[in-house]
C-alpha cells in the first residue's frame, strides 16, 4: 500500500462485523458496573502471595489458554511471588526475533490486530460503524494529533494467553507521556464492536517518542480488571491510583532512548495497544489484515 487512502477492497478487508443485537445487549452491563472498584480488586487478587492460591490461578490460566511456558526465562511456576509476576514473565528473546532494518517498524507487542490502516481526516477505525478522532485519543491535544492526520495506526489486542510486555517498534527518544483518565470497559472483539469510541473513552498512557521519520505515538489502553500500566522509566505504576485530570510528564530533556526491540513498559492483566505513526513513515505491508494474530517483532512495514 502506497498512497494515504484505503481502496474499496482494502476498507472491506479492514472492517470487522457491526455490533449485533446480541453484542449490544452483552455490553450493556458494562455501562452499570463499578469498573474502578473492580479493577482495583482484581489488582489486589492478582498480587495475593498464598501459595496454593497463586498457583492455582496459575495452573488453571496455563490450562485454558495454552499458555507455552517453554518461551519463559522462568517455567517454573512455583516460583513467581504472585500471579501478576507471572503474568508480566519475560521471556527468551530468541523467541521474538526482532526484524531488522531502519525501515522496518515492528509489532510492539503480541497478539490480534484489531484494526490497522490509514489516519483519514482525524479519525481511527475502531470497527465497522465506530471510529474516534485522534484527537481525543491523545487527550484534546491538537498540537500532537495534527502531526498523525494522514499517517498510519495499527491497533493490537493482547488476550491472556499473549506475552503481555511492550517494546519499541522502532528506535526513538522519549518525549512526552500522559496519563488520560476514563472509564474501564472490557477491550474484547465483542466490547470493541458495541461500545462506540472505546480506545477514546478508556483510560490510557499516552507515550510521545520522536524518531528518524518524526513522532511516533504508543498508547497502552486500560480496561477493566487491567487498570494497571508501566513503563521502564517511570517508578513504579502509572495507575493506579486514578485520577480525575490529565497527567503530563515531558522528557525532552532527559535523554531517555530507547532502541528498536527494547522493553519500554508492560500491562498488568490484559489489554490493547495502540501505534501511530506520523505521514512519511514507512508503509505497513499488504501482508496484515485486521483480525489477524502478531508477535513482538514481526515486521509491520
Amino acid at each position: 500500500m502506497k498512497g494515504g487512502n484505503l481502496s474499496n477492497n482494502e476498507l472491506k478487508q479492514n472492517q470487522v462485523p457491526r455490533a449485533s443485537k446480541k453484542d449490544f445487549w452483552l455490553t450493556l452491563p458494562q455501562y452499570c458496573l463499578p469498573q474502578h472498584l473492580l479493577s482495583l480488586l482484581m489488582h489486589r487478587i492478582c498480587r495475593l502471595t498464598t501459595p496454593w492460591f497463586k498457583n492455582r490461578i496459575i495452573s488453571i490460566i496455563i490450562r485454558q489458554y495454552k499458555v507455552d511456558m517453554s518461551e519463559a526465562v522462568n517455567p517454573d511456576i512455583n516460583s513467581y511471588q504472585h500471579f501478576n509476576a507471572f503474568f508480566t514473565r519475560k521471556i527468551k528473546p530468541q523467541t521474538r526475533p526482532v526484524a531488522l532494518g531502519s525501515d522496518v517498524v515492528v509489532s510492539p507487542v503480541d497478539g490480534c490486530l484489531s484494526q490497522l490502516g490509514f489516519i483519514q481526516q482525524g479519525r481511527i477505525v475502531q470497527a465497522k460503524g465506530h471510529d474516534y478522532s485522534t484527537l481525543e485519543l491523545l487527550g484534546g491535544d491538537s498540537a500532537v494529533a495534527e502531526k498523525f492526520d494522514g499517517g498510519q495506526f495499527a491497533t493490537i489486542y493482547l488476550s491472556p494467553r499473549d506475552y503481555h510486555r511492550i517494546h519499541m517498534p522502532v528506535s526513538g527518544s522519549l518525549t512526552r507521556m500522559r496519563y488520560i483518565p476514563g472509564k474501564l470497559f472490557s477491550v474484547n472483539p465483542l466490547t470493541v464492536r458495541g461500545v462506540p469510541r472505546l480506545f477514546a473513552r478508556n483510560e490510557r498512557v499516552v507515550t510521545i517518542f520522536q524518531t528518524d521519520f518524526g513522532p511516533v505515538a504508543l498508547i497502552l489502553v486500560g480496561a477493566i480488571f487491567v487498570g494497571s500500566m508501566e513503563t521502564v522509566w517511570h517508578e513504579g505504576e502509572i495507575t493506579p491510583p486514578y485520577t480525575k485530570g490529565i497527567l503530563d510528564w515531558h522528557y525532552t530533556d532527559a535523554h531517555i532512548r530507547l532502541n528498536k526491540g527494547e522493553e519500554m513498559g508492560r500491562f498488568n492483566m490484559g489489554s490493547t495497544e495502540g501505534l501511530l505513526l506520523p505521514p512519511g513513515a514507512p508503509t505497513r505491508t499488504d501482508n496484515w489484515k485486521a483480525e489477524m494474530k502478531i508477535k513482538l517483532g514481526q515486521a509491520l512495514t
